[in-house]
């Protein structure tokens, strides 16, 4: 009989949502977290979440080499973080809930998560670092830029892109063959049915610009 053995994953992030993904990867068969990592407040590593501890960043440097790692900061700012983590060499993994489907002829980029519920159709290919919360739909023959925040419930149809370190909120709609620039923020509930340009932020239905020189978020 083989015996499966996970894969020790190290969270970077010490907020909600780093509970929210050690509770995701709990539920998967290869996958084990065996703590969390802070890089801005010391004090939080005397604080152990889920009963696991906490690292400083720096630390990185005596873990295993076949740990990986998965960021939970549920931002588009989350990119300096990978960044400064990156330099430690290792891995970045993959994390797929087991209630997600993700086409096989479609990919998923290094350190993505696919939370519970979520649907990727096919041909379609989500970029690095990409946060899809849960219960989002993403249609066939989308791109999706790398650090995409993808926040619940929220449809993105086909043939659409979405660029890099863009933040789609709660229950928003992107119709199909839709185009959004880079480091744009989609607000929740809105209807997205023309184009939108890189660095604004889109609110209503439907959807148009309302502040300028958004930068994510």
């Amino acid at each position: 009989m083989t015996h499966i053995h996970p894969t020790p994953v190290l969270v970077l992030g010490t907020h909600y949502f780093a509970a929210e993904v050690d509770d995701l990867i709990d539920d998967t068969a290869d996958m084990t977290v065996v703590g969390f990592v802070e890089n801005l407040d010391r004090k939080r590593c005397s604080l152990p979440i889920n009963g696991k501890a906490v690292l400083w960043i720096d630390e990185l440097a005596h873990v295993d080499p076949n740990t990986h790692l998965i960021c939970s900061i549920g931002t588009t700012k989350r990119a300096a973080y990978i960044e400064e983590a990156a330099r430690f060499g290792l891995p970045f993994g993959r994390l797929i809930h087991p209630t997600a489907h993700i086409s096989r002829r479609s990919t998923l980029g290094e350190g993505s998560i696919a939370s519970a519920g979520v649907i990727v159709a096919t041909g379609t290919t989500i970029g690095r670092h990409v946060i899809m919360n849960r219960g989002v739909l993403i249609g066939h023959d989308t791109v999706i830029g790398d650090y995409v925040t993808i926040s619940p419930g929220a449809n993105v149809a086909g043939r659409c892109v979405v660029g890099s370190q863009t933040y789609i909120a709660q229950g928003a709609i992107v119709i199909d063959g839709i185009k959004i620039g880079r480091q744009s923020v989609i607000g929740a509930g809105a209807v997205v049915t023309r184009d939108v340009p890189d660095n604004v932020m889109v609110l209503g239905v439907p959807a148009r610009i309302v502040r300028e020189s958004a930068d994510g978020r």
